[in-house]
């Protein structure tokens, strides 16, 4: 058995890092970001996460940006956490997986921004590539485990 065979973490699982908790942290950032441009412009101030139809002019064209980026917050601890222990296995995939679940919350996201019906007319679906991926590898970890001889 070589040395790098002997180490509970594989070197490959730097890419699951950069993959799955650099790459989301940034795009979530970026879509963050997106949601105060649209605070500024919609006037919707702090404390409310929504704006309020009959309150809030623009109400709809505001919401749609918010609910595009808490969309993926909402899911992302389940995902970062399927690809961190999935990865353990399976690193290459889940750092894809990972970047792919990114870019398709991202173009969710701005299909959501145009219009709440086309969500995922943008490319949105790829995000559940990444998810599965991240499903999947998650599985496959704790069913090789459970039956480790």
């Amino acid at each position: 058995m070589s040395p790098s065979e002997n180490r509970l973490i594989r070197s490959e699982y730097g890419y699951v890092i950069i993959g799955s908790v650099i790459v989301p942290t940034v795009g979530l950032m970026m879509m963050g970001g997106n949601v105060m441009e649209a605070r500024k412009k919609y006037n919707v101030k702090y404390p409310n996460l929504y704006a309020v139809p009959g309150v809030h002019k623009d109400a709809d064209a505001f919401n749609q940006i918010q609910r595009g980026h808490q969309n993926a917050m909402e899911t992302f601890p389940s995902v970062l956490a399927m690809l961190l222990v999935g990865g353990l296995k399976h690193p290459l995939a889940c750092a894809a997986g990972g970047v792919l679940w990114t870019i398709g919350r991202y173009l969710y996201m701005v299909g959501y921004t145009e219009d709440s019906n086309k969500r995922y007319g943008k490319g949105g679906a790829i995000h559940w590539i990444g998810f599965l991926t991240a499903l999947i590898s998650s599985g496959k970890l704790a069913y090789d485990l459970v039956n480790a001889k």
